[in-house]
């Protein structure tokens, strides 16, 4: 009897109770490729969007160093529909359109890359300063920012320009003070956590001063979440430089830009569409590289992403 339900009983509870090969590797696949899939799709983000970027950069570069017209030159009658000699017709004036719309990624992305630098700077140094002194000088310059924020960003822009006036520096110091706070208060937000870490204050003690801490022991750390706020901020400086050209109050002519060249390509954009979707394309190649960019930066290395 014992043996037999030893054999009968026990054997199949035995069998129950062992694993099978097949459920168990499964779950082991799946969470061995998760990282891995991942990783290549941070990969593939980035590289798509430096891949883009450096081909539209290539062009602004290049192509009007190769292109028989000026930007200003008259080539031809006005409103030409696209052909092999203007690949993207003429405009109004008789002006070649894809010349323009080259040239005018040049100025577009001078104006937001130093508009982003400018914000990148005093944003970061305001930051850090208020991250590292905390109290009450915290407090005061979090309150100014707070003050920056509570205007709508392109009335804000508009008011600056307006009392400013409408030349290439002051276009690019408007711009950048609208990005201030974005830098700031990720600025601010590293510092204060890495301030209380053991090499911060093991340099507060050994009487290192706060400039030279802040720039030798917390910027090195907080490097990353600072490029990742970069590429988000130059697509934002790139959409308000056209809306500013496309208002009139951005670069003027006889500069191109791309919101100028839709501003005055709307009242014809029933007859002539090429005028609006050249310099309109060139707009969304340029800020989906910069998003493709930021998303596989963000990924990448943001501990708090959704992988």
């Amino acid at each position: 009897m014992t043996d037999n339900t030893i054999s009968g009983t026990a054997a199949p509870e035995a069998a129950r109770a062992r694993p099978t090969g097949r459920p168990m590797t499964r779950p082991k696949a799946r969470l061995a490729l998760h990282p891995l899939a991942a990783f290549r799709r941070q990969n593939l983000l980035v590289q798509a969007g430096a891949a883009l970027l450096l081909i539209l950069l290539a062009c602004a570069l290049l192509g009007p160093l190769l292109l028989p017209f000026g930007p200003n030159d008259l080539v031809g009658m006005s409103m030409r529909p696209p052909s092999a000699a203007h690949p993207f017709g003429t405009d109004l004036l008789g002006r070649d359109v894809m010349t323009r719309t080259l040239y005018a990624s040049r100025s577009s992305m001078i104006v937001a890359a130093a508009a982003t630098a400018f914000a990148l700077v005093v944003g970061t140094s305001w930051g850090m300063a208020a991250g590292y002194a905390r109290g009450k000088a915290d407090l005061l310059l979090m309150r100014l920012l707070d003050v920056l924020q509570a205007f709508p960003p392109l009335l804000l822009a508009i008011a600056l320009v307006a009392v400013l006036g409408n030349s290439l520096g002051n276009l690019i110091m408007t711009m950048g003070v609208l990005f201030v706070p974005p830098f700031a208060r990720v600025a601010r937000g590293a510092t204060l956590s890495l301030r209380e870490r053991q090499f911060v204050k093991a340099a507060q003690v050994l009487g290192v001063p706060a400039w030279r801490n802040l720039l030798v022991h917390v910027l090195p750390n907080i490097s990353t979440p600072l490029i990742i706020e970069t590429a988000s901020t130059i697509t934002a400086a790139l959409l308000t430089e056209s809306a500013l050209s496309f208002l009139g109050m951005g670069i003027q002519p006889p500069t191109p830009t791309w919101g100028a060249m839709i501003a005055d390509s709307t009242s014809v954009m029933t007859h002539a569409p090429w005028l609006v979707l050249a310099p309109g394309a060139a707009i969304v190649l340029i800020v989906l590289g910069f998003l493709l960019l930021g998303d596989g930066l963000r990924d990448k290395f943001d501990p708090k992403a959704e992988k």
